[in-house]
């Protein structure tokens, strides 16, 4: 970390779009629409989100055609249980895409969100490391889940049915506020933990794309939420800007321990 790392950034945020998307229409199906099929436009959505980002991040690596040698380590590193679980992501992904119309869709839908969350699980993991003391911790797996949520339940309202709007506009306040809170409460934490910690949190604040991520991703489209009581067609892609900036911030201004070696205390 330490800077930007658009590759990173372009890959965690969209393969975390795919993942909210298949979990919010697994639960639609369940819960709201009941057996309601998924079509082939709603897989197709998410295939793009997925392929996108995984093209994006071979532009982080330095053998990009021996990425798969990651999985040889599974043992002691969450990287390699993060390409496992994006690669079978893919898998189901493209499962769900070509039998679609079959009578085990539910099922499939099912147990791709499931492995969607599980991965969501790995890279809270690989991105919580021992060097960055703000974020070796639970924090990182929170911001994915409410990055999944926000974009899976944003751009779920492009192909969802009209019955289903309302239910969407309700998860995705709720997310939005939970996201407003968490944002700004956590760097006021970081400012009573130690030096890397607390440098962390006077960063963030200074940050032009951490204010960026809560106003044009966050407050903004709450505000948007509570005028219309709707999901208009381009407030995920706000919200998806937001994110963008918040993951830069991510990467950028979170402090590692090293900066601090050598300093008084």
């Amino acid at each position: 970390m330490s800077t930007i790392e658009m590759p990173l950034v372009l890959f965690s945020v969209l393969s975390q779009t795919a993942i909210g998307l298949v979990v919010i229409n697994s639960c639609r199906q369940w819960a709201a629409d009941g057996p309601a099929k998924t079509d082939r436009g709603q897989w197709g959505i998410v295939l793009a989100f997925l392929i996108t980002g995984m093209a994006a991040s071979f532009f982080h690596l330095g053998h990009p055609l021996q990425a798969y040698t990651a999985l040889k380590h599974l043992g002691k590193a969450w990287l390699s249980w993060e390409l496992l679980g994006i690669s079978v992501f893919l898998c189901l992904t493209l499962l769900g895409f070509f039998m679609v119309k079959g009578k085990n869709a539910r099922l499939v839908t099912t147990l791709t969100a499931l492995v969607g969350v599980l991965t969501l699980l790995f890279m809270g993991m690989t991105y919580a490391p021992p060097g960055y003391p703000a974020v070796n911790n639970v924090l990182p797996l929170v911001f994915f889940l409410i990055t999944a949520l926000l974009l899976g339940t944003g751009f779920s309202a492009w192909v969802a049915p009209s019955a289903a709007k309302p239910w969407l506009t309700r998860i995705l306040t709720v997310t939005l506020i939970v996201g407003v809170i968490v944002y700004l409460i956590v760097p006021c934490i970081w400012l009573s933990g130690g030096t890397s910690m607390a440098q962390t949190g006077w960063t963030w604040f200074a940050s032009p794309l951490y204010w960026g991520r809560v106003a044009v991703g966050l407050v903004l489209p709450l505000a948007v939420l509570w005028r219309i009581k709707d999901i208009p067609l381009w407030l995920p892609v706000l919200i998806l800007l937001g994110e963008l900036m918040g993951r830069a911030a991510f990467f950028r201004d979170t402090v590692h321990a090293a900066a601090n070696i050598g300093g008084l205390q």
